[in-house]
């Protein structure tokens, strides 16, 4: 992977969009836009709506009203995107071969694979586990093949659900190094998560969601030091909100 511009598909325009299932609304009157730059993290309580929202955003669920944009006037997904869910799934092959099962999909040359494997390998902290049956590593090792596995489509958007959840400290902060990294090469991360340690730590941009609303926005530096909702503010000192 290179360092790029701008990805493709940026901003991502979500106008009063609604995701319901039967007479619950998931996701209710959404508007949000998300552009290019450093990561922008989702946070809230379980059940607030981020998962909904990432898979909305991805293009893998229409809104039952309202509109989802792509590149400010697109209305079809850019194909340079990937998701990375929480629990992913290690094919029964080594950490190479699922790196290199996913440079297949994604169309790369067989004669690319073998430097691309390697790239992608050491970008995640796994440059000595070539050979591994991927499904004998930890918890936090598999969610590092996964990201690779992602990272392997070159996409510009990338959208993660809760990439550290149930993860030991070490694992999670492997991970959120490879987040960094990956932003720093330009594309464009939105993450879910409900740490809100990590969201310091790795946004640029925080979006507070409760009950299927995107409650608040704004920069994370001001948003933890001076949150403007009432339910922001609660949150944030752990509160339960209901």
């Amino acid at each position: 992977m290179s360092a790029r511009g701008p990805a493709d598909g940026l901003p991502i325009v979500f106008e009063d969009v609604e995701i319901r299932a039967g007479e619950v609304a998931i996701l209710d009157k959404v508007s949000i836009t998300i552009r290019a730059g450093a990561p922008t993290v989702l946070i809230g309580p379980n059940g607030s709506g981020k998962t909904t929202f990432l898979r909305a955003a991805m293009g893998l669920i229409a809104p039952s009203r309202g509109r989802i944009a792509w590149g400010g006037c697109g209305f079809q997904p850019p194909a340079r995107r990937a998701i990375l869910f929480q629990r992913p799934v290690m094919l029964r092959r080594s950490v190479a071969g699922n790196i290199d099962y996913a440079l297949a999909s994604a169309g790369v040359a067989r004669a690319e694979r073998a430097q691309r494997i390697s790239e992608l390998r050491a970008l995640v902290g796994l440059a000595g586990f070539a050979d591994r049956p991927a499904r004998a590593l930890s918890g936090g090792e598999q969610q590092r093949v996964a990201l690779a596995r992602v990272l392997a489509r070159d996409p510009g958007i990338l959208f993660l659900d809760e990439p550290t959840a149930s993860l030991d400290p070490s694992a999670t902060r492997a991970i959120e190094e490879v987040v960094r990294a990956t932003a720093a090469r330009g594309v464009k991360i939105v993450m879910a998560t409900h740490d809100l340690g990590e969201a310091r730590r790795v946004s640029g941009e925080i979006a507070f969601m409760h009950r299927g609303r995107i409650v608040e926005t704004g920069a994370a530096g001001a948003f933890f030091a001076n949150p403007v909702t009432d339910e922001a503010r609660r949150f944030i000192a752990g509160d339960l909100l209901e």
